[in-house]
C-alpha cells in the first residue's frame, strides 16, 4: 500500500536529539537494523546501537547457546494463572535486571496475543484466552520491565494467534471483534506506557501487518502511542508500504529492502519525508529512554544470579501459577511425616521441562526437576523411587554427559571442533551435551567450514540404538570409524526460527550390547544460510521402552503415593507450528491409567503450556497443572504437594473434556485465510454460548480453603472516570489460611447488540484464616459496560439493566445483582 499523505500524529514533534542534520541515507540506515539483534548506531548523535533480546520468560541476549545461561521465569500462561498483577510486576523487574546484566536495552515481550484455539503452538508464550485478564497481566509485565529503564515490546500486533502458515496467513476479523478482543490488550499496554510495539508477520483482512493502517489508527493516533513500532524479524520485504505507514524499524538488518530502498522511496516521493523523520524521532526517543546515549557500562555480563532471594522469587511465582484442578478427597496436601516411599514417575519427572520452544527459550543455569525437588524436600528419611515409564520425544535425544565421555575418556561430555576449509583447527571446546548451537567462547568463525562433535558413548542397555544427527548441509555420522550415514540435508522451511526450533535430522540404528563403548563422530559442512547447529544424539531400543512402562507401574504399586508427571516438551509446544491434537503425546494416558489402577493414591502433575485432554481425571486422587514453571519448578511443586505453600493459580484458559466440544479448534487457514467466525465468542465465552460444559472452566482453581460467597453489594455511583466499586463478601470455612481469586462477570439480558453470555469485568483477591469473613472491593471500569460501534464509530454504552455475577470461576457464580445504566 502507498500512503502519500502524512497523518498528523506522525508529524508531531518528538523529544530527543536533533536529527535534522542527518542526510537521507543516514536516516534510512538508522531505522534499518544493524545486525540480528542490534540497531544501527549513529556516532554523529552519540548514539550506541540499541540491543534487543527475545523474552518473555528470560533474557537470552544476543547469543543462543547453552553456554550462555539466563534466569528462567514461569511461562506467560503460568504468570497469568496467578491473576496477580503485583507478582507479575516483580517478575518484569527481575527480567529488566537480567537485561541490564546482559547489556540488553529492549526485551521483545510481552506476547499479548490470545489463546484463541487450544491448539495454538505458542499459547504458552501468551497469557490467556480472555482480553481483560491478558490486558491487566500484560500491563503489569510492561510496568515491571520498564521500571528499570528497559523497554518492553508489546507483540505481535495483531491477530497473530496461531502458527500455521504464520508468515503469510490472512486473519479475517471484523472491526468490533478486533476492538473488543484482540486489540484490547495492546491498548492496555499503551495506556501503561509501553515503549515499543512489534508488528506481526500475518495479514489482517488482506493487508500485511507490517504496513497495516492499524499501526497508525488507533495505535499512534487515538491511543497516543509515542514509542517505536518494530517489525517482526524478517517481515519487511519492501520499502513503499511499510515505509509510508506506521512501521518505524525493520529488523534484523541491514535490510536491502528497507535502508537504501527506503531512502530512494522518499527521494521519489512515494514515502513522505516527514514520515521518515517521525520514524527516526521515535527511534531516538527509545534510545534516550533506554540509555543508548549513555557511556557503555564497564566490563562484560555479570554471572547469572543464583542467590537465595532470586531463587525464592522464581519459586514463589511458580507456586502462584500452579492450579489445583481436582482434589475430591483432599489427597493433597500430602502428609509428609507419614510418607515412607514415594514413586515419582512419568517422562517429565526427572527432566525439567520448564519452557516451550522457539525464540522465547533460554538456557537456564540449574533448572530443578520435579524429582529433584521432591527428593530435596522429603529428605533422606523417605525413599523416592523413579521411572519415566514412557518417552515422548519427537526428535533425537542429544547425548548426555551421564552416558558419554570425551574421545580420550578424560571427562564426561563431548568434544566440539570447528575446522577451516583446509582441515586446520580454528577452535575446540568441551561441552556437556551433544547439542551445539554456537561456540561457548567469542571466536572468529569466518574461516570455519566444518563442525564436528565427537564422544565415546556407553550403551546403558542392549538392543538396536537409534543414533542421530541434527543439522543442515553435508552430514556424516561415524561409529568406531565406520560411516553409518552420509547425506546432504536441505532446509525444509524459510521460517526464521527453523534452524533453532526444528531443523531436519537423520537417524540410523546400531546394535549395541549393554556397557558397550563406541566412538561416535558427527560432522557437517557450514553454509552461511544454514547456521552452525549440530546435534549428536542417541535413543534407546523399543524393548527398553516396554520394560520402563512395566517398571513404573511396579514402583507405583509399592509406594505410599505415586506422583506422575506428564506433559509436553519444547518439541510439542513451540513457535513455528501448532499442535495437531490435545492428547498427551505418546503413551502417557495409558501410563496414568495403569498407575492409578495400581495405586489409588495417585497425584498427576500436568506439565504443559496449554490445555490437554485428561481422560483419566476422575480415576486419580488429585490433578494439578504446573504449566512450564521456570527453573525453580521442581522446588515449587514440592512445596505445593507437601502443603508448605498453597497452589495460588486459577485457569487463564478453559480446559476441554473432548476436543469436539471446543468452540474454536482449527488453526489451519483455508486458501491462506483464517476466518475468526466466532467473533467475540472465543474461550469461555464460546463454551457458554454453545451450552457445553468443559472439564474445567476459565477461572477454576482449588486451594487449601473452602470458600463460601455470602453477599454481592450494590455498585457504587460512577467515579469521575466512570468506574464503579462493587463489594463481595465471602468466608473461608476451610481448615487452613487460604487465598481466593474473586471474579466478577457481566451479562446483558435482552441486549440489542450481539454480546457474550457473560464476560469477565473485574477480579481481585481475598485472603482469610479458618472461619474468617472478608470483604473484597472490585473496580468495575466503564469500558466493561461498553461495546464498539463500527457504524459511528466509537465506544457506546447501551442503556438498561446489566447483571453482575460473582463467584470463583465463570461456571460457578452464586451471587448476582442488577446494575441499571442510564446514558
Amino acid at each position: 500500500m502507498t500512503q502519500l499523505s502524512v497523518p498528523s500524529q506522525l508529524a508531531a514533534p518528538a523529544a530527543g536529539p536533533d536529527h535534522r542534520g542527518l542526510d537521507l541515507e543516514r536516516k534510512a540506515r538508522l531505522v534499518s537494523g544493524g545486525d540480528t539483534f542490534r540497531t544501527s548506531g549513529e556516532p554523529a548523535l552519540g548514539m550506541r546501537p540499541i540491543v534487543c533480546s527475545d523474552g518473555p520468560v528470560g533474557v537470552r541476549g544476543e547469543r543462543w547457546d547453552e553456554a550462555d545461561t539466563a534466569l528462567l521465569l514461569p511461562c506467560a500462561t503460568a504468570l497469568a494463572a496467578s491473576w496477580d498483577e503485583e507478582l507479575v510486576r516483580r517478575m518484569g523487574a527481575l527480567l529488566a535486571a537480567e537485561a541490564r546484566r546482559k547489556g540488553v536495552h529492549v526485551v521483545l515481550a510481552p506476547t499479548l496475543n490470545l489463546h484463541r484455539s487450544p491448539l495454538g503452538g505458542r499459547n504458552f508464550e501468551c497469557f490467556s484466552e480472555d482480553p481483560l485478564l491478558t490486558a491487566r497481566i500484560g500491563a503489569a509485565y510492561v510496568a515491571g520491565v520498564q521500571s528499570l529503564g528497559v523497554a518492553a515490546t508489546a507483540k505481535h500486533y495483531v491477530a497473530n494467534d496461531s502458527e500455521t502458515e504464520r508468515l503469510t496467513v490472512d486473519a479475517r476479523v471484523d472491526e468490533r471483534t478486533l476492538r473488543e478482543v484482540y486489540l484490547a490488550p495492546f491498548e492496555a499496554a499503551v495506556r501503561a506506557g509501553v515503549w515499543a510495539v512489534m508488528s506481526a508477520y500475518n495479514r489482517v483482512n488482506g493487508t500485511p501487518m507490517v504496513e497495516h493502517p492499524l499501526l497508525v489508527e488507533p495505535l499512534k493516533g487515538e491511543w497516543g502511542f509515542d514509542g517505536l513500532v518494530v517489525s517482526d524479524w524478517g517481515a519487511v520485504h519492501a520499502a513503499d508500504g511499510p515505509g509510508a505507514g506506521g512501521c518505524d524499524l525493520a529488523m534484523p538488518g541491514p535490510n536491502p529492502a528497507w535502508g537504501p530502498a527506503l531512502a530512494a522511496a522518499v527521494r521519489a516521493g512515494r514515502v513522505p519525508a516527514a514520515v521518515l523523520d517521525d520514524k527516526v524521532a521515535r527511534l531516538l526517543r527509545l534510545a534516550g529512554r533506554v540509555g543508548a546515549f549513555d557511556p557503555p557500562p564497564p566490563g562484560g555480563p555479570a554471572p547469572v544470579p543464583v542467590d537465595a532471594a532470586t531463587r525464592g522469587a522464581l519459586r514463589a511465582a511458580a507456586v502462584a501459577g500452579t492450579v489445583l484442578l481436582h482434589n475430591p478427597d483432599r489427597l493433597l496436601p500430602l502428609d509428609g511425616p507419614a510418607l515412607r516411599r514415594v514413586a515419582v514417575l512419568g517422562p517429565n519427572a526427572a527432566t525439567a521441562r520448564v519452557q516451550g520452544g522457539g525464540s522465547a527459550s533460554v538456557f537456564p543455569a540449574a533448572p530443578v526437576s520435579p524429582l529433584a525437588g521432591l527428593r530435596a524436600a522429603l529428605g533422606p528419611s523417605v525413599e523416592v523411587v523413579h521411572a519415566p515409564g514412557v518417552r515422548t520425544g519427537l526428535r533425537p535425544t542429544p547425548l548426555a554427559a551421564a552416558d558419554c565421555t570425551l574421545p580420550d575418556g578424560s571427562a564426561p561430555g563431548v568434544l566440539v571442533r570447528y575446522l577451516a576449509a583446509d582441515g586446520s583447527l580454528v577452535h575446540a571446546e568441551h561441552r556437556s551435551t551433544g547439542r551445539v548451537l554456537e561456540p561457548a567462547a567469542e571466536v572468529d568463525l569466518a574461516p570455519v567450514r566444518t563442525v564436528e562433535v565427537a564422544a565415546r558413548f556407553t550403551a546403558p542397555s542392549s538392543g538396536r540404538w537409534r543414533l542421530g544427527v541434527v543439522g543442515l548441509g553435508a552430514l556424516r555420522l561415524e561409529a568406531d570409524g565406520a560411516v553409518l550415514l552420509e547425506e546432504y540435508v536441505a532446509p525444509l522451511s524459510d521460517d526464521p526460527t527453523y534452524l533453532h526450533v526444528s531443523p531436519s535430522f537423520r537417524q540410523v540404528e546400531l546394535e549395541l550390547a549393554a556397557g558397550r563403548e563406541v566412538a561416535l563422530l558427527a560432522r557437517r559442512t557450514v553454509e552461511s544460510a544454514h547456521g552452525r547447529v549440530l546435534v549428536l544424539a542417541a535413543d534407546p531400543p523399543e524393548a527398553e521402552l516396554e520394560r520402563e512402562f512395566a517398571h513404573a507401574v511396579e514402583l507405583a504399586s509399592a509406594a505410599d503415593v505415586a506422583v506422575v508427571v506428564v506433559g509436553t516438551t519444547d518439541e510439542h509446544e513451540s513457535e513455528g507450528f501448532d499442535r495437531t491434537s490435545l492428547q498427551l503425546p505418546g503413551r502417557q494416558d495409558e501410563l496414568v491409567a495403569a498407575v492409578a489402577a495400581a495405586n489409588p493414591r495417585t497425584v498427576v502433575v500436568v506439565n504443559t503450556g496449554s490445555p490437554v485432554l485428561l481422560p483419566w481425571r476422575e480415576q486419580v486422587g488429585a490433578v494439578l497443572t504446573c504449566w512450564f514453571p521456570g527453573q525453580e519448578g521442581g522446588d515449587a511443586l514440592a512445596e505445593v504437594l507437601l502443603g508448605h505453600a498453597e497452589p495460588g493459580g486459577r485457569l487463564p484458559t478453559t480446559w476441554p473434556d473432548t476436543a469436539a466440544d471446543c468452540p474454536v479448534y482449527a488453526t489451519a487457514p483455508t486458501g491462506g485465510r483464517l476466518a475468526y467466525a466466532e467473533g467475540l465468542h472465543l474461550g469461555h465465552r464460546g463454551w457458554l454460548r454453545t451450552g457445553r460444559t468443559p472439564a474445567y472452566w476459565f477461572g477454576h482453581g482449588l486451594g487449601w480453603g473452602d470458600w463460601h460467597y455470602l453477599a454481592l453489594g450494590a455498585p457504587s455511583a460512577p467515579a469521575p472516570d466512570g468506574s464503579r466499586t462493587v463489594r463481595v463478601t465471602l468466608r473461608n470455612d476451610g481448615p487452613r489460611r487460604s487465598r481466593e481469586t474473586v471474579q466478577l462477570y457481566l451479562s446483558r439480558p435482552g441486549s440489542a447488540v450481539d454480546r457474550p453470555v457473560r464476560w469477565l469485568a473485574a477480579f481481585a483477591t481475598a485472603e482469610a484464616g479458618p472461619g474468617e469473613q472478608v470483604g473484597v472491593d472490585l473496580r468495575l471500569p466503564a469500558r466493561a459496560l461498553a461495546h464498539w460501534s463500527p457504524d459511528r464509530p466509537g465506544w457506546e454504552t447501551e442503556p438498561g439493566t446489566f447483571v453482575l455475577h460473582a463467584g470463583p470461576h465463570c461456571g460457578e457464580l452464586p451471587l448476582a445483582a442488577a446494575l441499571s445504566v442510564d446514558v
